[in-house]
């Protein structure tokens, strides 16, 4: 690590010695000795980056790892201040200038052209540099703080008559249990652990909330907090507000197959604690093994060489799948940098829907794998397409088990809890964001309690569920166990997006079968080196009308058609 801090000094200095060199008139060919002085310097500070996310993640509880990640936060910042004159330089350029240099950044030409889109939004170099700093010794210091309580929750549940304490994924097994009664309790057992917090988790929030609305609206002059994220995945604010209003309009979707789950169920109305119970009374399970192989028949059936590329993460051991207290209570891929082979965290209990959840995972690393032809600074995709692979290896895992088995029940189980998942993944992710714009729009306009937030929330989820579901009190504080509107505000739609665009891909890959694939690939290979709509443009796809969002929902209703009818 001591030689990766000093490659990374030695690339600092090689483009401070810019400084005095830049100038809009500076040939082509230096330009792109440039370009590829902050390449190398971005590449050293991805991988110090992902050692050190990496490493928290096995044991947000350990000091070391904390003081590491610590120490690289601050030498990042260090050297994106050091280097921040050229993003300036670059952004002040005329449009003729900028178009001239362009021409040498190969690869590179899309994140330069995205630096641009921020131009009207930058600050002087002083004010960034502040800001920059600010960050790392501010709200990243909350966002750790949050990170730290919420991974180290335990919760108290009773299992046979004995008292266990529980990590949240363990606890959130019997979220799922054919009884209702535990359901309710692994619940409450959650809520009481987060309502116990809820001043200390309120209050960061609010600072979460307050930062992001003080520097991009109010220092920076972006038009509102969720335009900032926009602007960073490169869709403009109509696409996103478009596919909103389709999801608000479609609630009635989901809605109708709550209803339709009570029926299952045997009882009036679900609870908010019941929508995800399963139809069977018996859950089948799967070793961790049987998992890996699931997985690798699933990219299989597509394409042989996307199996080929999933197992190259499995070979590399780079797979964290045991919970464990302190662990990161999540999922997630991290393709560190394109030479390095992803790494994927889970935390797998034997579940059918933990094998979905690893399917989705090496989504991400194939895709990761499949954009790595890519410079550092173009190969991750933007965020709305960061889970194209991973919802349609979703998509294909269910064919996989609905095509093992005849029977009736289980197909009708399989399907159901296709439909589940998608709720949790297109309306309860695009509702998030609902609720994040009314958030951060009561931080921005003044000082709302906890409380007053929670208001909020839980008129949210009654909007959602409408007359389908009862909603209990205690989950006006659910809001405080979402880690991604504190850490990565805004970031939920781009779930949306996802599985409603990966719902119009698989309508495609059942017309034209193997004709499917090249285009597919394509998709993914392009990585961050175009912006999402060109990406599906190129490839038919026209997300800028409602009504390609309403498609995806067509096929969800139709699922939901396909269960009553079954149930008739």
């Amino acid at each position: 690590m001591e030689r990766v801090f000093a490659d990374l000094e030695a690339g600092v200095r090689a483009v401070e010695a810019w400084r005095d060199r830049l100038d809009a008139a500076m040939s082509t060919e230096m330009f792109g000795t440039l370009a590829h002085d902050i390449e190398r310097v971005t590449y050293v500070a991805s991988t110090l980056r992902g050692y050190a996310t990496l490493w928290f993640s096995e044991d947000t509880a350990n000091a070391d790892a904390l003081s590491f990640q610590q120490r690289v936060d601050s030498r990042l910042a260090d050297a994106q201040n050091r280097t921040l004159f050229v993003e300036l330089w670059w952004k002040a350029l005329d449009d003729a200038a900028a178009r001239r240099l362009l021409s040498a950044a190969g690869d590179m030409g899309y994140y330069y052209e995205s630096l641009r889109r921020f131009a009207p939004y930058t600050l002087a170099e002083a004010v960034e540099q502040a800001i920059n700093i600010k960050d790392i010794h501010g709200i990243r210091g909350i966002t750790t703080i949050y990170d730290m309580m919420a991974n180290g929750f335990t919760y108290e549940f009773e299992i046979d008559g004995e008292k266990k304490k529980l990590t949240r994924t363990e606890l959130m097994i019997y979220s799922r249990d054919p009884d209702p009664a535990k359901r309710a309790a692994a619940y409450q057992a959650l809520f009481r652990v987060f309502t116990a917090n809820k001043d200390v988790l309120g209050q960061l929030y609010k600072y979460t909330a307050g930062d992001w609305h003080g520097e991009n609206v109010t220092l920076r002059g972006m038009a509102s907090p969720l335009a900032a994220r926009n602007l960073a995945n490169d869709v403009p604010d109509d696409v996103v507000e478009a596919l909103l209003e389709v999801c608000r309009e479609n609630a009635g979707v989901y809605q109708r197959f709550f209803h339709l789950k009570a029926k299952w169920l045997g009882v009036k109305k679900l609870r908010r604690y019941d929508i995800y119970a399963p139809l069977k009374s018996v859950e089948r399970t799967y070793s961790y093994a049987d998992a890996v192989r699931l997985v690798r028949e699933t990219f299989s059936r597509l394409d042989p060489e996307l199996a080929k590329l999933a197992d190259r993460v499995f070979d590399a051991n780079h797979v964290d799948s045991q919970p464990r207290p302190g662990k990161d209570i999540g999922a997630f891929c991290y393709g560190v940098v394109p030479d390095k082979t992803p790494w994927v965290l889970v935390n797998y209990n034997g579940r059918v829907e933990n094998v979905s959840t690893l399917a989705h995972e090496l989504g991400h690393a194939v895709h990761a794998l499949l954009a790595s032809g890519h410079s550092v600074l173009t190969a991750h995709s933007s965020l709305p397409l960061a889970e194209t692979a991973s919802n349609f290896a979703q998509m294909l895992f269910l064919h996989v088990l609905l095509d093992s088995d005849a029977d009736p029940e289980l197909r009708r189980s399989l399907l159901a809890r296709y439909v589940d998942d998608s709720y949790a993944s297109i309306l309860r992710q695009a509702y998030f964001v609902l609720f994040e714009r009314e958030a951060h729009k009561m931080v921005g306009e003044g000082s709302p309690t906890a409380d007053q937030i929670a208001a909020r929330y839980l008129d949210n989820l009654r909007e959602q569920f409408g007359t389908s579901v009862d909603v209990a009190d205690e989950f006006r504080w659910e809001w405080l166990s979402v880690p991604h509107i504190y850490d990565v505000p805004f970031y939920c739609y781009a779930y949306t997006f996802g599985h409603l665009l990966v719902l119009a891909l698989y309508q495609q890959y059942e017309r034209e079968g193997e004709a499917f694939v090249p285009k597919y690939r394509r998709i993914l290979e392009r990585g961050g080196s175009m912006s999402p709509l060109a990406i599906l443009d190129e490839a038919g796809f026209d997300v800028r009308s409602k009504a390609f969002w309403q498609g995806g929902f067509d096929v969800i209703s139709g699922m939901v058609d396909e269960l009553e009818r079954q149930s008739a």
